[in-house]
């Protein structure tokens, strides 16, 4: 093979990370609607913030301190209570539910051995753009390594449907599927109706593969073979789902509940560990002098890459600042190595300002504050759904700030389609009709090129701001993790001892069945790459559309971004200053951590 074919080999730029920006990174189980679905509780009143670990500061999350950059105050002040409803009191917090609410348990799905007992699935139906992608980020259990996983996806079986992109049009194929393209032609996304299979290419070049089946079992496959396998599981006669994820050489488990939302089954991410509330109150309050914290990243390519884009604190004044910068950097790790070969310099791009990060990190303390609320009975509990979900953020009457976990196609307001990519921020912005099932939000930060523009107003699907909230949990999660552990060090201020405690297995965590070996996991993301792509090349030859660009190996790029394109493998000769990952039909060689040669 030539150089010139080996160049050519794949273009697909494939999550998060938090798996660095995870593989953060679908909603869980098909969103098919319940015959008789429950009705959703309103959420709860704004949790009080943390007041453990000694620090000083507010006690309370609803007129908490603003941090050093003077940002807004950290919690909501919004209506949070519904009429007609009665109050019951769950994880510490006053919750209503609304009128009509009588058999069912915060919205869960009741189900039996593992399996829900709604209705049939419902049959899908494409929607403009395909489907798009969101993140989900995967944690390991306190002890374990942290990583950004970005490869969730929304669901795609009787999921909410968006705006309909200028210029997309869908066509049926032979099978009884559908192939939607865009304006130039070229596949964005197709439905198999046959194998109950979805592949979207996103406007970056990245592909998502999402395969629901009928036990509610969720397979995800993102760029160079990463992504999970969700399974369902019972656990007080309510339906939870593990994702056992696999990306960059690395295995590990998140864990998700379903509930039922304005018409569409969303996933809400719950932590496999709490910590003490003295940990959550060193975290949520200001420390007592700012610190500096020497992050490591001067040299990294990503870090360079985005130095327009991105800028860390100076000195941190509170752990809520430390890990937004971590959060932030997960996720822009994660988009550089889902560039693969296609990373052409940033333009035009609207940076992370000062005054987007303090928004950032008034969310950071929000999530803090919502975990501590969590911790209270999660160890012996269920969590309250309506509570922990995007119900939540869209009820409580706060502009809410997300910040993107994975490569997710919008329309805009125009009728525009655009990409969102790993570390961009959007917040919720405008009136949303208490129904609605497409969120809008305008864009704070971008990168420039296909993504959104700044203050571009866009309709993002309730099931993937449900994902974007997950990553960000996630990879939080992840940060409280290491920053426990690197507490005192490195210029951290030290934490109380009473802080210092190991945190404690969730319920929901501990509930679950054995997760499955690596080694199966890995299999069956091999396989449904394979079966995507005899998907993609039967609707190519039915439509007569192309799918995807043939993306590039390049002389000068990083492991990382080799793997991103080729996947990993099949023997690697280390040679000491030099290195030759082999494949089946190529070899590259690298020096110095770049490609040196192809042959």
């Amino acid at each position: 093979m030539s150089k010139s074919e080996i160049h050519n080999v794949f273009s697909t730029r494939f999550l998060t990370v938090s798996m660095v920006g995870l593989l953060a990174v679908g909603s869980a189980f098909s969103a098919d609607k319940h015959a008789s679905a429950p009705a959703p509780k309103a959420a709860p009143a704004s949790h009080a913030a943390p007041s453990g670990g000694g620090s000083h500061g507010p006690s309370t999350a609803s007129h908490g301190a603003t941090t050093a950059s003077h940002g807004p105050t950290t919690a909501s002040h919004g209506p949070t209570t519904s009429s007609a409803g009665h109050t019951t009191t769950t994880a510490g917090h006053t919750t209503t539910s609304t009128a009509g609410h009588s058999t069912t348990t915060a919205g869960h799905t009741t189900s039996t051995a593992g399996h829900s007992t709604t209705a049939g699935t419902a049959s899908h139906g494409t929607t403009a753009g395909g489907a798009h992608t969101a993140s989900t980020g995967g944690a390991h259990p306190a002890g374990g390594a942290t990583h950004t996983a970005a490869t969730g996806t929304r669901s795609t079986t009787g999921a909410s449907h968006g705006p309909v992109a200028k210029g997309h049009t869908t066509v049926a194929t032979k099978n009884g599927g559908s192939v939607t393209k865009r304006a130039d032609g070229r596949v964005a996304s197709v439905h198999d109706s046959k194998r109950n299979m979805d592949v979207h290419r996103s406007l970056s070049g990245n592909r998502t593969v999402v395969h629901e089946r009928a036990d509610h079992t969720r397979v995800v496959v993102v760029r160079g073979g990463h992504g999970y396998v969700q399974r369902p599981y019972s656990y007080h006669g309510h339906e939870y789902g593990r994702r056992s994820y696999y990306y960059g050489g690395h295995y590990y488990h998140g864990y998700y509940g379903r509930y039922y939302y304005r018409g569409v089954y969303v996933n809400p991410y719950y932590p496999a560990y709490y910590y003490g509330p003295a940990y959550y109150g060193w975290a949520y309050n200001p420390w007592v002098a700012p610190v500096s914290y020497a992050w490591g990243w001067a040299g990294n390519p990503w870090f360079g890459y985005y130095g327009a884009f991105y800028t860390p604190y100076p000195v941190y004044a509170s752990a809520s600042l430390w890990l937004t910068d971590y959060l932030i950097a997960q996720q822009l790790q994660a988009a550089y190595a889902a560039q693969a070969a296609n990373a052409a310099a940033i333009s035009n791009a609207a940076a992370l300002t000062p005054d987007v990060k303090q928004l950032i990190a008034d969310e950071v303390k929000r999530q803090i504050a919502l975990e501590n609320s969590e911790a209270k009975t999660g160890q012996a509990a269920e969590p309250d759904a309506a509570s922990s979900s995007i119900q939540r953020a869209l009820t409580d009457g706060t502009a809410h700030v997300f910040v993107a976990g994975a490569d997710l196609d919008v329309v805009d307001s125009g009728g525009n389609e655009c990409a969102l990519s790993q570390g961009d921020a959007i917040q919720l912005t405008g009136q949303n009709p208490a129904d609605a099932a497409t969120i809008n939000l305008a864009v704070l930060a971008s990168k420039g090129g296909k993504e959104c523009p700044k203050g571009d107003v866009v309709a993002v699907k309730l099931e993937d701001l449900q994902e974007m909230q997950n990553s960000m949990r996630q990879t939080i999660d992840q940060g409280m993790q290491d920053l426990q552990k690197k507490q005192g060090t490195g210029g951290l201020p030290a934490a109380p001892a009473s802080a210092q405690a190991a945190p404690q297995q969730s319920a929901v965590a501990a509930a679950a069945p054995p997760p499955p070996p690596e080694s199966e996991v890995v299999a069956t993301l091999n396989q449904e790459s394979k079966e995507a792509d005899a998907v993609e090349k039967e609707a190519s030859a039915d439509t007569g559309a192309p799918v995807g660009e043939p993306p590039t190996v390049a002389l000068g790029q990083s492991p990382d971004q080799v793997i991103a394109a080729l996947g990993q493998p099949k023997s690697i000769m280390d040679l000491g200053p030099k290195k030759i990952y082999v494949y089946k039909d190529a070899k590259v060689t690298f020096r110095d951590g770049k490609v040196a040669d192809i042959q």
